[in-house]
């Protein structure tokens, strides 16, 4: 059996908000549309969190994401760097074991 996303980000967001409407119960939206009651709760806290941009089209929070992800990444860089600069300081001050330095 595959895994993954079973159906559109749009029908998973219209399950997320007839939900959020009162209609239905996650249960009976969750067998009506194949998803996960997990999935329905968790788009519902995400479009609590950041309402619009949740509903917003794909490529935007994707662009998010992916501005995010740049960041994180940056700051990891840079704390890689600055460990690398006080180990390259460490090892220069360190007397060598053969005596040539």
């Amino acid at each position: 059996m595959s895994r993954g996303r079973p159906c559109s980000r749009e029908v998973t967001l219209a399950a997320v908000q007839e939900v959020g409407s009162g209609a239905k119960r996650p249960a009976q939206v969750g067998r009506e549309h194949r998803l996960a009651e997990g999935l329905l709760v968790r788009g519902r806290r995400e479009v609590a969190e950041r309402g619009d941009a949740a509903v917003g089209s794909p490529e935007a929070t994707s662009t998010i994401a992916l501005e995010r992800k740049v960041a994180e990444r940056e700051r990891v860089c840079g704390q890689l760097a600055l460990e690398n600069a006080a180990l390259k300081k460490g090892v220069s001050t360190r007397p060598s074991r053969s005596g040539t330095r």
